[in-house]
């Protein structure tokens, strides 16, 4: 009886909205997450050049950013992948252009997420050649991309 119960509590949360409710909440959780690495990881990466190859120091930070890569920001970005699209098709806002704008910007965005995931190995294995000067230009990418799709999902300009 209890778990008959339960199910239709559930299918009732499911046709209510309330599910949908949780899964932007997860999106949200996740978009933010997945943006403080895209914003961390090249700040590390600007400290790990002004360490010496091989240190203790630049150990330390290829450890960091393994972590900070495989542990948060990967994880981060397919929940992300996984809920914006179900969030879009659930609410019908699939044929929105605002939504494909975002979309293109999203995909820049995962492009700029693997780029990192490249540099990343180059300092596991002590074969970066960019100066720091680099990584502080790059650290600005995330940012711009992300004020255009906060403008895109609050604005919908067209």
């Amino acid at each position: 009886m209890r778990g008959e119960r339960e199910r239709v509590a559930f299918a009732s949360m499911m046709l209510s909205g309330t599910w949908l409710l949780w899964i932007k909440a997860l999106h949200v959780i996740s978009v933010i997450a997945w943006m403080a690495g895209l914003l961390y990881l090249p700040r590390l990466f600007v400290y790990h050049c002004e360490a010496e190859k091989g240190s203790k120091q630049s150990e330390t930070f290829k450890v960091m950013e393994r972590r900070l890569l495989r542990a948060i920001m990967n994880p981060a970005m397919i929940v992300v992948w996984l809920t914006g699209p179900y969030l879009a098709w659930a609410q019908g806002m699939v044929n929105d252009r605002w939504l494909w704008a975002k979309f293109g910007l999203v995909v820049v965005l995962t492009g700029y997420h693997h780029a990192l995931g490249a540099w990343r190995k180059d300092f596991a294995e002590d074969w970066n050649v960019r100066p720091p000067r680099f990584y502080r230009i790059m650290n600005e990418v995330p940012t711009l991309l992300m004020i255009g799709i906060v403008v895109l999902v609050i604005v919908k300009p067209f």
